[in-house]
């Protein structure tokens, strides 16, 4: 029989045409890292490197010359960056990991050097000084580079930057020590008897046993124990899923919920100190909080545009989403025969997807059967070759190249453009220690790096499928949508074609860098997509057009549930990096009180499920931006792709009105170009998205 590895191999090479390479290299193709070792030597190479530059922008070249050095220093230091990013999250090898972790801290105490350089920030005023000289992405890109050195505080007197450095060092910090707990400190529950857990669920756990005491036995003089057999649920966020969703025994979903949503406990202590540096150095920067530091750079420009929105969204769907509640706790009540029963937290996910599954008919057995892994990547390529002509071809890896046999490397090529457009690494499935959710990862962006020659990006797409299935690995139609997300992001990337990596792909403003992925995310649950690519793996025939009504009936039976959470997600986010009222803040009480105040749903006593919730992270403050790249897909799914999803129009419109540019443009222009002026709104200062495609497709 052929291993898992060898079994995706080859579903790949189903669904792309290959082309041979083959020679000795190291991680990501960067020779310095054919062993762990190797990222001392990266990091050591990068901070020679952009010396180098730096002694060069010291000499005051012409400014086109400064923004170009300035970027091949960005480029220089983020290649180590993101490959170390990528490496801490996915490599199996625990040397690699704790050598990338080193070199991801030591090149950003380099990047916080170059950060207050005042040779380079001296040399950019110069360069934005002589803006004429300059083409509009590079007088663009210089402005960008002086609002980044000004957010490092370089203009700021000395003491006060020393100390601008400390937090932002200890911040990152905090940052990973944040993500490292979630990873790594899951909490569990043991559920005894076995058979309290649904048979089709068992093999995800992990079998313990307890031995329970029994009776006298006179003739033995002893007692006699049993020994009983019991499921060690670890509370990951994938296992607390499942769970809460498939298992009918209320007081297991209970424990589940809890131990769940109450791990890491270290993460209190840690949220704590990182909430007090972030609003410490929003206020050396002369930001009332951290909220308004965050988002000042964005289209939304302050926390109270962005407050107000929100705001206004929650009491537009208060309504709706408590007549959805009361529906839900009216199908518990007749489920449990208990007309008092109250709904708890941990009934949302098993009777919202019960009552999905009964009044739609749908039968997850049925629905994953059109949705094996090998189908699901040439409903990739049917996208790109649909939408922009384009290809994507397997290429096998050189030697040291890969970081586990899982992973499958593509190019992306077009018939008329000569060359690759870029390289994806796929690593698609769940295994021990890596990152538990899905993700693009950026390894390098795209830039001019000669007027004959253009660095091509290469971006890993990391998901976390559930390998269980073997050979015959089966997507549900939630992977499909979550693969289709993180795919939006991929094409950002590869499709981008900037000047400068500094607006490669997805380096854009925050407010606009979910866009494509929510746009992608339309292409999943169409008809007249999922029918070129769905096929039953044993008919071949395709998924009926009845299967996918069903999917966006269930889909579309609680909307605004699901809305007003995103809307309190949001608001949490920015409340917790807002203006500090007492030190340290209570996160607990603090986000208990937000959730009964913008949900319909009660708060588990003790539960801090926030802990665990990593944008807090990667996107402190800036959480909003998925409610407002939702609203601008919408408004451009049924503007310009509703009417013909897969043509060459649509494509023509996404690649050359939004993905070409990367960050290179205004982002509000770059949306008026694509969509139309009434796709955005000002209001109180910045901009905020028109919802009345979102109110539309909701039912609002």
């Amino acid at each position: 029989m052929l291993s898992r590895a060898a079994a995706i191999r080859r579903g790949a090479a189903v669904a792309f045409s290959t082309v041979s390479e083959k020679a000795e290299t190291g991680l990501y193709g960067f020779d310095v890292l054919r062993t762990a070792k190797g990222f001392r030597r990266f990091v050591d190479d990068a901070i020679e490197r952009s010396d180098e530059l730096v002694a060069h922008v010291a000499g005051l070249p012409s400014p086109p010359e400064i923004v170009r050095a300035m970027d091949e220093i960005s480029n220089t230091v983020c290649s180590v960056i993101d490959s170390a990013e990528l490496c801490r999250n996915t490599h199996p090898d625990r040397e690699f990991v704790e050598e990338a972790d080193k070199a991801s801290m030591r090149i950003y105490e380099h990047l916080q050097y170059l950060n207050t350089n005042t040779t380079l920030y001296n040399s950019i005023l110069k360069a934005e000084g002589e803006s004429f000289l300059l083409t509009e992405e590079a007088r663009r890109a210089a402005t960008t580079l002086r609002i980044d050195f000004e957010k490092g505080g370089i203009h700021l007197p000395e003491d006060k930057l020393e100390r601008v450095n400390q937090l932002n060092l200890e911040i990152a910090q905090l940052g990973r020590k944040f993500s490292e707990n979630v990873m790594n400190k899951p909490g569990f529950v043991d559920v005894y008897p076995a058979s309290r857990v649904p048979r089709n669920l068992r093999h995800h756990f992990k079998s313990v046993y307890r031995f329970n005491s029994g009776s006298f036995e006179k003739q033995s003089n002893q007692f006699s124990t049993a020994k009983q057999k019991g499921l060690r649920i670890v509370t990951d966020s994938e296992n607390l899923s499942s769970a809460l969703r498939c298992i009918s025994d209320e007081e297991v979903r209970k424990q589940v919920y809890i131990v769940g949503n109450s791990e890491p406990r270290e993460n209190i202590g840690v949220l704590n100190e990182l909430i007090d540096a972030r609003d410490e150095l929003a206020k050396i920067m002369g930001c009332k909080s951290y909220a308004e530091f965050a988002i000042r750079p964005n289209m939304a420009a302050s926390a109270d545009v962005v407050m107000s929105f929100l705001g206004d969204l929650s009491n537009i769907v208060r309504h709706k989403a408590d007549e959805e509640f009361k529906a839900i706790q009216d199908f518990k009540r007749r489920i449990c025969c208990e007309k008092s029963a109250d709904l708890e937290p941990w009934d949302e996910d098993f009777f919202i997807g019960m009552m999905k599954s009964s009044l739609n008919n749908l039968d997850a057995s049925i629905i994953t059967k059109y949705f094996p892994l090998s189908q699901c990547l040439k409903g990739l390529n049917v996208l790109v070759e649909s939408l922009f002509g384009a290809t994507f071809h397997q290429i096998p890896m050189r030697d040291g190249e890969s970081w586990h046999p899982d992973v499958i490397k593509l190019s992306l090529c077009h018939p008329d453009e000569q060359g690759d457009l870029g390289f994806m690494y796929l690593d698609l499935y769940s295994r021990k220690g890596k990152y538990p959710g899905c993700a693009h990862f950026a390894v390098q962006g795209g830039r001019r790096s000669s007027d004959s020659k253009y660095q091509l990006p290469i971006i890993a797409l990391v998901c976390n499928f559930s390998n269980s299935s073997g050979i015959t690995a089966r997507l549900n139609h939630g992977d499909v949508e979550t693969l289709f997300h993180e795919f939006g992001h991929a094409l950002h990337s590869l499709l981008s074609r900037t000047e400068y990596q500094h607006f490669s792909g997805t380096r854009v403003a925050l407010d606009v860098a979910e866009i494509p992925s929510n746009i992608f995310e339309c292409y999943a649950w169409d008809y007249r997509v999922l029918k070129t690519f769905a096929l039953d793996e044993t008919t071949g025939d395709a998924i009926p057009e009845k299967l996918v009504k069903a999917l966006n009936a269930s889909r579309n039976m609680f909307p605004a549930t699901e809305l007003q959470r995103q809307i309190f997600y949001s608001i949490m986010d920015l409340t917790l990096f807002g203006e500090q009222a007492s030190k340290p803040m209570d996160t607990i009480s603090t986000v208990a009180d937000l959730r009964r105040k913008h949900t319909s749903w009660k708060c588990a006593a003790g539960t801090h499920w926030h802990t665990r919730f990593n944008h807090l992270i990667n996107y402190g403050a800036g959480y909003y931006s998925y409610l407002y790249a939702r609203c601008f897909a919408t408004t451009i799914w049924q503007e310009i792709c509703q009417e013909d999803p897969l043509s060459r129009s649509a494509g023509s419109a996404i690649r050359d009105k939004f993905l070409r540019y990367g960050g290179s443009k205004d982002p509000s222009s770059l949306l008026k170009d694509f969509a139309g002026d009434a796709i955005i709104r000002n209001s109180g200062g910045g901009i905020i998205p028109d919802i009345s495609s979102l109110c539309k497709e909701i039912g609002l």
